[in-house]
């Protein structure tokens, strides 16, 4: 049985989703191939965070978190009930490596990169609110900075970007494997499974969203393509008893990198790590010394709360492979063509749940010559998701 769509996407994560509503709403046909559940690895597996990303101001990468501001803005208009602002804050303490100077010089260029909105305002705390801070370690502590970012259900901002897709015309197939491709001289033609039953379709473009998958999908495409130089790096987890009432902590661990401790589902959530990552990606769980990171971090800061780990998680972050530490690699989405041009074929690599609609726009650009024309029928900037 054979069927022609204008774009087939592999993989039913945020990313996958993303494009698939992009797609839709710029009219164009659309199949999505999920083998297990939409958002059921890597977009399930996040710091459920939707934010401009604060710390890529120390390795200067300002386009990404002017992008990541500016998409904030937009999902917070746009999913009112599935993202919601909340106070952020950071403790600095006379052993802190990131000085209150330095800090307060960060939030006000984030603040400039926002457009200098009301939301986008900072402040410091004063002493005498320090003790409402949900049990904070205020012992050498020198400052406490506030302001604003954004939560969400990862799971659920997915569900509804999907949902939102199959509204606009996107034909989901979920069990969908996908099993290879082809490429001819005017579109690739597709072999996939959907449940027992081995299907084909000519698709005028492919859209790689497999996430840690993606090479392995590459794989199975011809004429073969070289992979992007890229690795897979863990980010752990912990879900504890108890929840805080403040808002989300933006805490320094003894490495200095950045861990967060926020309020989840009436307990506390803390992450992340960033360790290498080699095997199956089903197959990503938070290690041992990954947890007692993370629990030292978090008694560092809140020595009086329960330290009861009720779950734990690990997501896998696609990021290019170089010799420098994963905390200081750039978070651009990364994104592989199967040829300069006539492109049919393009990969998204990595990118954040935050930035997930500017990137299938992207995506969506890079493969606009080879489509047909067609009428758009909605701006993804506008249309309202629900959970």
């Amino acid at each position: 049985m054979k069927s022609d769509v204008d774009v087939l996407v592999i993989g039913a994560g945020i990313q996958g989703a993303g494009i698939a509503q992009a797609a839709a709403a710029a009219g164009y046909s659309v199949r999505v191939l999920e083998k297990t559940g939409v958002a059921s690895a890597t977009s399930s597996r996040s710091s459920k965070l939707i934010h401009g990303g604060l710390r890529y101001l120390e390795t200067g990468q300002l386009g990404l978190v002017r992008e990541c501001l500016r998409e904030r803005d937009i999902l917070l208009r746009i999913a009112p009930q599935l993202v919601r602002r909340v106070a952020f804050h950071i403790p600095i303490y006379r052993h802190s490596r990131r000085s209150a100077w330095k800090i307060r010089a960060g939030l006000a260029l984030y603040a400039v990169l926002n457009g200098v909105q009301r939301s986008s305002w900072f402040s410091s705390l004063p002493r005498r609110q320090w003790a409402e801070l949900d049990g904070l370690n205020t012992i050498d502590l020198d400052a406490v900075f506030r302001y604003y970012d954004a939560q969400t259900d990862d799971v659920a901002l997915t569900l509804a970007v999907m949902r939102s897709a199959q509204r606009l015309g996107a034909e989901l197939v979920c069990p969908g494997e996908f099993l290879g491709a082809r490429r001819t001289a005017g579109d690739y033609r597709v072999q996939y499974r959907a449940g027992n039953v081995e299907m084909e379709c000519a698709a005028a473009t492919l859209v790689n969203a497999a996430g840690p998958w993606g090479n392995e999908v590459l794989a199975r495409i011809h004429p073969r393509l070289e992979p992007p130089a890229v690795e897979l790096v863990q980010g752990a987890h912990l879900v504890l008893a108890g929840s805080l009432q403040q808002g989300i902590y933006y805490t320094e661990a003894d490495d200095g990198r950045a861990v967060f401790v926020m309020p989840w589902h009436g307990q506390t959530l803390i992450g992340t790590t960033e360790t290498v990552y080699h095997g199956d990606p089903a197959q990503a769980q938070a290690l041992d010394a990954e947890e007692k990171y993370l629990l030292r971090t978090f008694q560092q800061y809140f020595p009086q709360r329960p330290a009861q780990v009720r779950d734990r998680f690990a997501g896998l972050r696609v990021l290019p492979r170089t010799s420098t530490a994963a905390f200081d690699r750039p978070r651009e989405t990364l994104y592989m063509t199967d040829a300069a041009r006539d492109t049919r074929l393009v990969g998204i690599y990595g990118g954040k749940l935050t930035s997930y609609r500017a990137a299938a726009l992207k995506a969506l650009d890079v493969i606009r010559p080879v489509l047909p024309r067609r009428a758009a029928r909605a701006d993804t900037a506008l249309l309202e998701l629900n959970d």
